[in-house]
């Protein structure tokens, strides 16, 4: 017999420890309005106080996943394997991982999301790409992963659709920074995604949501030990965001880097090293590698040899992007008209970046959203950026503003150089900073 609403949530607000039947009721009512908003928003503050302990959360995960569409991948003769981002600045790692993963022979369904506040969104980098669904039924996307390897989608309405309306009701009610609630929105789509592993990308640093590291290793505990207690072997990098990933961060100028990642034509460092060490990671829990490095070695001959740029290009074209994406890239992807170049004022070192400032110079361009609805201008951006480390001379750039007009252009700049100090040294972030299993 189902409990009622308030008593659970009575319990929760006064410290006790609800059973998995009780969260399941409670998730329940979500769909047959059982529960109201308001004592939704009452379960959420009271979660948020109290917490919840490790099969508390794996109920609350389990439940909302199975409260719409579970993807069943049985039929697959390929490890069906993903990764998850907490969210950064310049982090595009998604547009060459999920290829380079599934021309090891992995199975990639990327299912991401868009970008809010400071950091970016992967579906917004790939609708950069004329014609390109983010949206195709599921026939076509199981269609699509098995043909292709991997495809990069977002989430549909039939996916967890209880971990939308608590995040909502998150969002204007002060709880969204609440770990174990954090843990099971991210996970609950994951595993209603039918996944046999994942990886999980968690950041900290001036441009992450987590920016001290005791609180991102709490968070990347967390997620590892409750989708293992759900089920679905995980473990996790823990990556530094100090300092915009890519030297770009904008959602068609990341494409564009990530085109050049996967081509050959510039790497970043920090961006490889991040990018192959999950790859690494990904093939390892897959069972294709005999362990993480063995995993990264696979990963470097799959992009090397052109294998990883083949299979991006074709996933592309199945999700009705141009047939020529690769090779006319530049006559396919938006350009914003006004160019400034942001110079340092001296001679100097990279010694900070205020990493989330940077962010926010993209979203005041356009390039990214404060409310879910929106519109994000996908040409606009900040390319060329400095990182820790760069020594710069008098009229160097920081970076390099993509905007829509002088004052738009003007106004980053200035945003842009408030955010970089310069001094007589500095010294590069490590990208991955330790590994949880």
């Amino acid at each position: 017999m189902a409990g009622l609403p308030q008593e659970t949530i009575r319990r929760k607000r006064d410290g006790g420890v609800l059973g998995a039947g009780d969260i399941r009721d409670f998730i329940a009512g979500f769909a047959d309005e059982r529960v109201t908003e308001g004592q939704a928003a009452a379960f959420a503050m009271a979660v948020f106080f109290n917490g919840l302990d490790r099969d508390e959360t794996v109920a609350l995960t389990t439940s909302m996943r199975d409260s719409g569409d579970v993807l069943d991948w049985s039929g697959s003769d390929r490890p069906i394997v993903d990764k998850h981002s907490t969210g950064g600045v310049g982090d595009n790692v998604s547009l060459m991982l999920a290829p380079i993963v599934a021309a090891c022979g992995a199975a990639v369904p990327m299912i991401s999301g868009r970008g809010l506040g400071h950091t970016g969104g992967t579906l917004d980098k790939m609708e950069s790409i004329p014609g390109y669904d983010v949206a195709p039924d599921n026939s076509t996307f199981r269609r699509i992963v098995a043909e292709q390897g991997c495809a990069i989608i977002g989430q549909t309405g039939r996916l967890a659709p209880a971990d939308k309306r608590l995040y909502a009701i998150r969002d204007v009610t002060a709880t969204v920074e609440s770990v174990p609630l954090i843990t099971a929105s991210i996970l609950s789509k994951k595993l209603a995604a039918g996944l046999q592993g994942l990886v999980l990308d968690v950041k900290c640093g001036s441009g992450a949501f987590m920016t001290a590291r005791n609180e991102a290793e709490l968070l990347a505990h967390s997620l590892v030990d409750v989708a293992n207690g759900a089920g679905m072997p995980t473990r996790a990098l823990l990556t530094g965001m100090d300092e915009p990933l890519a030297r770009d961060a904008g959602n068609a100028l990341e494409v564009r880097n990530a085109v050049h990642f996967l081509t050959g034509a510039r790497r970043d460092a920090r961006l490889e090293a991040v990018t192959l060490a999950l790859a690494g990671e990904m093939l390892d829990l897959a069972g294709l590698a005999e362990g993480p490095a063995d995993g990264v070695a696979k990963a470097r001959a799959a992009l090397e040899g052109g294998m990883a740029a083949d299979r991006f290009a074709r996933m592309v074209a199945a999700l009705s992007g141009p047939i020529d994406f690769l090779e006319r890239m530049e006559s396919h992807l938006p350009s914003a008209p006004v160019r400034l170049a942001v110079t340092a004022d001296g001679p100097g070192t990279v010694a900070a970046i205020d990493t989330r400032a940077v962010g926010l110079a993209v979203v005041a361009l356009g390039g990214g959203r404060t409310r879910p609805q929106d519109a994000v201008d996908h040409a606009v951006g900040l390319a060329e950026l400095a990182g820790l480390g760069d020594r710069l001379e008098r009229g160097q750039p920081l970076a390099v503003v993509h905007a829509r007009s002088e004052a738009a252009a003007a106004d980053a700049a200035i945003r842009v150089r408030a955010a970089y100090r310069l001094a007589e040294e500095g010294t590069a972030s490590a990208p991955v900073l330790a590994r949880m299993t």
